[in-house]
């Protein structure tokens, strides 16, 4: 699949408190005032980025070769009520979470092409690198690969490489520029009980964590995030339908932590597909199927006698569909999802969310969204069956406004509510400042 547009997220990264925390609520008014006066000053520079988007690439002389540089800028600010939802790890009520990211294009020929994602932030998720080791920035590659396309048209095209996931089609536009919300949908990022390096001693014991706040460091969603795991993949567009088919070295739940590691899609690969129609220009539907263990190697001293970590998989099937018309978009993806878990056996959980993004003008636009997931019933050892998890619901809306072709502004509130004895991030509140070159 094509990488997304190198022209997309970007925001000065500020001198912050360290892990980017922020003392009080009233600082959200200073933050108020630190955006705007950012946005103006970087609408007064606009021009001064137009040079600069222009000029920042290498060319040969017969221009077979040419190499494109490209990024952008983040800035984010979360006000969390309760504990922290999804992905943050923070305990801080407000956060703010600086990123910049570049990307770098590189063609050539007609046949060969690479792309490299790098980025500095708190993390791959926010917060999650003074989280873990108390270093406030981290710097990595999340993508890197090299495709080979052997015909002139797209029919056919090979890659070898760290890249994100071909199912679903919300990873096509994660990123901060054109996601039309600040946050992913919830299939992507709602953390369930089900752990990905140590088993369950006892059914109860694996009930037992529905009580107990998300354990970031221990748990995996359905999908986790756009899932740059390592491996290949073949992909293609014939006339109205489009294919893609990868073999990974972690599953769609895995954590970022697992992608870089070579060696497991020998021993645990994961098998992904997509099939999509476009039966008109407005359309775009598609179906995905995704089958491998998602049990790291450390899980393998806790397993029961006799059994490997390839006899546990994460197996998950998916619908997804776009439609533009006029100044609307919409988006919606349905996933069914199956872990396979030591002691506990089947859980099963089916998530879903639908999102529209209505433009009032060229630069204004309204987005929303709503999300859900639901667990299945599992046997509780005493002769009875309850659901493995939570229950939960939520409601997202935003707005958002483009200043020119290299700056843009969101802000976003969630409301969600889970079936359980406490909640996480009932109310949620994020803004969000990205300028690209």
């Amino acid at each position: 699949m094509s990488p997304f547009n190198p022209k997309q997220e970007t925001s000065p990264i500020l001198p912050l408190p360290r892990g980017g925390r922020v003392g009080s609520f009233g600082h959200l008014l200073l933050l108020l005032i630190l955006i705007m006066i950012t946005t103006g000053t970087a609408v007064a520079q606009d021009d001064w980025l137009d040079l600069l988007d222009k000029s920042l690439f290498l060319q040969s002389s017969d221009e077979s070769v040419r190499t494109d540089l490209s990024g952008l800028m983040d800035l984010e600010a979360f006000y969390i009520d309760q504990r922290a939802p999804g992905f943050i790890a923070t305990d801080d009520p407000l956060y703010l979470n600086p990123r910049l990211t570049f990307f770098l294009d590189t063609r050539i020929g007609q046949h060969l092409y690479s792309f490299v994602q790098a980025r500095v932030d708190t993390g791959f998720d926010p917060a999650y690198e003074d989280h873990t080791s108390g270093d406030f920035l981290d710097a990595r590659a999340d993508e890197y690969f090299l495709r080979y396309t052997p015909f002139e048209d797209a029919r056919l095209n090979l890659q070898v490489g760290k890249s994100a996931t071909v199912v679903g089609n919300w990873v096509a536009r994660h990123d901060s520029w054109n996601n039309p919300l600040i946050t992913a949908p919830l299939p992507y990022e709602n953390i369930s009980i089900v752990t990905d390096h140590i088993t369950p001693a006892t059914q109860a014991g694996f009930l037992a964590r529905r009580n107990q706040p998300d354990q970031k460091s221990l748990w995996v969603p359905v999908i986790w995030g756009p899932s740059y795991a390592t491996g290949a993949s073949v992909f293609g567009q014939i006339h109205e339908f489009d294919y893609a088919v990868e073999v990974k070295n972690a599953s769609l739940s895995s954590r970022p932590a697992t992608w870089e590691n070579h060696t497991a899609i020998e021993d645990t690969p994961t098998f992904s597909g997509r099939f999509g129609c476009r039966p008109d220009p407005a359309w775009n539907v598609g179906a995905s199927a995704s089958y491998g263990s998602y049990l790291q190697s450390g899980a393998s001293g806790s397993l029961p006698t006799g059994k490997d970590l390839m006899d546990f998989n994460q197996i998950t099937v998916g619908q997804d569909f776009s439609y533009a018309w006029r100044h609307w978009q919409f988006w919606g993806e349905l996933f069914l999802s199956r872990f396979e878990v030591p002691r506990a056996g089947n859980t099963d959980t089916a998530a879903y969310y639908l999102e529209a993004r209505y433009k009032i003008t060229p630069e204004l636009f309204l987005a929303a969204r709503w999300n859900q997931q639901f667990f299945g019933e599992v046997a509780d050892g005493t002769g009875g069956t309850q659901r493995w998890d939570r229950d939960i619901w939520r409601m997202e809306t935003g707005i958002g406004y483009r200043f020119s072709r290299h700056l843009q502004a969101k802000l976003q509130y969630n409301y969600s509510h889970q079936n359980g004895p406490f909640q996480q991030g009932e109310q949620f509140v994020a803004a969000q400042i990205t300028a690209r070159f």
